[in-house]
């Protein structure tokens, strides 16, 4: 029903009343018979947020250049499936838990079901925490997420996010769990999922694998320290090396197969310093020549290049460094240690990699193998994106799947996939292409943590205890959690004996990657997946497309032979005022909670529609101009809404020369809006529509406000004509305002309104003319130091012919008694004669 025209309209309190209205009435409400019944829907791949925390402004950014989107295509008609999934698993998750209850998780503990955690939200920084059992863990994360979650709602409620929250998901859910576990069954009986004992780089503070998509690089000093290698003739070679704890775990030395200075030495022996181990000189094409001393050691491992060393050049592995990131009590090498090395060695055993470094050094000065001081330098270092230590890599036995870095057929398929999808914009799509052109390993997606979705597997063991297959569940029996459900065929009694189950997790994109399918229903409801499969748009930031767009495309590749979705649109950064990237690692992030508060979600959501997809957008919490410009706009709306209204005059035809050309003029606002929203430049759109509207309010309103009054049917059907069209362009940009104004002369939303288009010959040009001759008056009453309303004796007006054809509304407006019209190319206002003057 519609309602009463308030006496004062304002924006406050609208974000509630229409967000439970809209809930209420299921404005948003997904139908799945009508998009049946029309063969397609628009269906969006929403980001899960990480329910760990807050959400920050780069959150409500991108989430309202998909909303812009999803709002277009529904008044379009469309049937919209738009989801919202809560990404709650994995270590964001349990460091929040591990801080916020004072916990931390030991799996060899048994389970306390009258557990109570020390601490409620409260837990002092540098307290002691509690260890408690695997499954006591999970379920303060489980507590936590699910209180975050309904914080998150709240928020993007707030926002006028129109998704339909009846379709929402938990990536650590049983259906979520189901989906991924049986993505990863059949990733596995295809041959696409397996098992190695591989370098892995490894976070020594969580314990963890990490994958080559969660790395970060810090610049971290260090020394170049030049040690020198001796040769059998008594020579020496010297290397330069930042890492002369790994000493130990020197293989080979390596120079460039072009390099004049090692031609010599190549295919020789050469024996390491303090420990006197005997390794090969070899050539490799990485090594660079013009790095140090041209020649490095090779350890297993320092860097990502060791393994690619130890990888083609099959040296063997001799790794010193624990997963607790000291050096292991025994060297693997040991046995080809002198005496004397296995005593430097027992030296380094336990210690961290930063005292084992100073140990090694000092041991180096006393052989007299180390050349020099050590040399101060800066160098980029691998992180764990959340981690705050080095990584370092570790020999570990992992899960993989393939992602096409050692299978060129499926890199092709990867790179056509990415052909195939629109991004929105164009260029972003080479950050894909060069992710798939340079990855260097198959996915590693096992985790050594707690919360997260089991890898589905058994090992049967032998007598000995030795694993000798795996054993898999039946798709029907998923979700399952190997480390306390039993593999089919055996009992509870037989675990440790028998069999044992896997304890690892899986990566969170591994879950992620799937979030096409976990919204669908894949593999439990097939007729709504083949409804919406595959989606039309992926909307996101350009940060995670090597993590999240990339392993979505691969196991929609892998699993469907298929693109996940037609579109991609990637949002720029928001950057504070010194055009930093605001991040919390970075701590300059703005919580959008007080932002919202103070200028309302449309004037927040202006902001963001302001820039386009790609586009970095500045914001200073201090000075939010683009805001307060929004907020404006959505005033404007609502006031000259009632304006409009107040005029009681019946329509007629529209017939005046002004009002049929301002309703042409906005007939290619119409059109020039729906271009842009169906190319996802929601910015553009914004922009022609927003100039319409300012025009329409401060001049075209102006003009023919006289005429309206005096009851000209014309003008008041033109009027109504323009503020239900401008209505519903801004809808998409200002949900909540346009909604108000809507509802007071229309049944249902606007939300759900058509689309406008307007069918009008070409505009001729009069409402600019007129407009500008309008702006002429007005200068010359300012110069002249008069009020707007002083009335004007005479004027003349230059410009062109068809300025006569409004006539009658600018003396009306400019107050002018006589107005003589010159025909001229140009527009000029001249011989003014106020009244008061004469």
């Amino acid at each position: 029903m519609t309602s009463a025209i308030p006496d004062k309209p304002a924006l406050e309190g609208l974000e509630p009343k229409w967000a439970e209205n809209w809930e209420s009435q299921g404005t948003y409400r997904f139908d799945r018979a009508a998009g049946l019944a029309a063969g397609s829907v628009f269906s969006v791949d929403t980001p899960p947020p990480t329910a760990s925390g807050s959400l920050h402004i780069g959150h409500v950014f991108s989430y309202t250049h998909m909303d812009l989107a999803a709002r277009f295509h529904r008044m379009r008609g469309e049937q919209i499936f738009y989801p919202m999934g809560w990404d709650d698993n994995g270590l964001p998750t349990e460091r929040r838990v591990q801080n916020y209850y004072g916990v931390r998780c030991d799996p060899s503990l048994p389970y306390d079901a009258a557990f109570t955690p020390p601490f409620d939200g409260d837990a002092p920084s540098n307290v002691q925490q509690v260890p408690i059992s695997r499954r006591n863990f999970i379920e303060l994360c489980e507590r936590l997420t699910v209180e975050d979650e309904k914080q998150f709602e709240d928020l993007w409620r707030t926002m006028g996010l129109s998704v339909d929250w009846s379709l929402t998901y938990r990536t650590i859910g049983a259906e979520a769990q189901a989906v991924a576990q049986r993505a990863f069954l059949r990733n596995l009986a295809r041959g696409e999922a397996y098992q190695a004992d591989a370098p892995t780089l490894w976070d020594i503070t969580f314990r963890t694998a990490v994958a080559q998509a969660e790395l970060e690089d810090k610049d971290q000093p260090a020394a170049y320290h030049d040690v020198t290698f001796h040769t059998p003739d008594g020579g020496t070679v010297m290397i330069s090396t930042t890492r002369p704890e790994l000493l130990p775990a020197c293989v080979a030395l390596v120079a460039h197969p072009d390099d004049a200075r090692y031609q010599h030495l190549f295919g020789t022996t050469v024996t390491s310093p303090v420990f006197g181990v005997e390794v090969p000189v070899v050539a490799h094409r990485l090594a660079q020549q013009d790095k140090g001393t041209g020649i490095a050691m090779i350890c297993t491992f320092g860097d990502q290049t060791d393994v690619i060393w130890w990888r083609e050049l099959d040296l063997p592995t001799r790794t010193v460094i624990g997963r607790d990131g000291r050096l292991l009590a025994e060297a693997p090498a040991a046995d080809l240690f002198t005496d004397a090395g296995r005593a430097a060695y027992a030296e380094l055993a336990g210690k961290t990699v930063f005292s084992a470094k100073a140990a090694m050094v000092e041991l180096l000065r006393q052989s007299g193998d180390l050349i020099g001081d050590p040399k101060p330098t800066t160098h980029a270092v691998k992180f764990f994106e959340k981690g705050d230590k080095p990584l370092e890599i570790v020999s570990t036995r992992q899960w993989y799947i393939t992602n096409g870095a050692r299978d060129e057929a499926l890199t092709q398929r990867l790179l056509d996939a990415g052909q195939e999808i629109a991004f929105h914009p164009d260029f972003m799509r080479v950050r894909y292409d060069n992710w798939v052109g340079g990855l260097t390993g198959d996915w590693l997606i096992s985790r050594q943590r707690f919360f997260g979705v089991p890898i589905p597997v058994w090992y049967e063991l032998d007598a000995d205890g030795e694993r000798t297959r795996v054993i898999v569940p039946d798709e029907a029996s998923l979700p399952v959690d190997p480390s306390s459900d039993v593999p089919p065929g055996f009992t509870e009694d037989q675990r440790g004996t028998a069999f044992e189950g896997e304890f690892d997790i899986m990566d969170t994109w591994a879950t992620s990657s799937l979030t096409p399918q976990i919204a669908a229903g894949w593999g439990t409801d097939d007729e709504l997946f083949s409804l919406v499969f595959p989606y039309s748009l992926r909307s996101q930031g350009q940060d995670i497309i090597r993590t999240w767009l990339f392993s979505t495309v691969l196991r929609a590749q892998l699993e469907h032979g298929s693109i996940p979705w037609a579109n991609a649109g990637i949002s720029g950064f928001i950057v504070d005022p010194d055009r930093k990237k605001m991040s919390k690692s970075k701590g300059n992030v703005v919580t959008p909670g007080a932002i919202l508060d103070e200028h309302g979600a449309d004037a927040v959501r202006y902001w963001a529609a302001s820039s386009r997809l790609g586009t970095d957008a500045a914001f200073d919490p201090q000075n939010p101009k683009q805001m307060k410009i929004g907020r404006r706009l959505a005033i404007k709306v609502l006031n000259a809404a009632k304006f409009v209204y107040s005029f009681e005059a019946n329509p007629a035809p529209v017939s005046n020369p002004l009002d049929v050309d301002m309703l042409a003029t906005l007939a290619e606002v119409v059109r020039q809006a729906t271009l842009s929203y169906e190319g996802y430049d929601h910015a553009r759109a914004l922009e022609v529509t927003e100039q319409f509207f300012w025009t329409f309010c401060d001049d075209y309103l102006e003009l023919v406000k006289e005429r309206a009054y005096a009851g000209d049917g014309s003008s008041v059907a033109a009027l109504r004509e323009a503020i239900d069209v401008l209505l519903r362009l801004l809808a998409p940009v200002l949900p909540f305002a346009t909604e108000e104004v809507w509802s007071w002369t229309h049944d249902g939303s606007v939300h759900t309104a058509p689309w406008p288009t307007l069918t009008a010959e070409a505009p001729r040009g009069l409402l600019p003319a007129v407009s500008e001759a309008l702006i002429g008056i007005r200068r010359a009453k300012t110069e002249a130091q008069a009020s707007q309303k002083t009335p004007v004796v005479t004027a003349t007006l230059a410009g062109p012919a068809l300025l006569a054809e409004a006539a009658d509304d600018l003396r009306a407006v400019g107050r002018i008694a006589t107005l003589e019209l010159v025909e001229a190319d140009e527009i000029a206002v001249s011989g003014i004669v106020l009244a008061e003057e004469s």
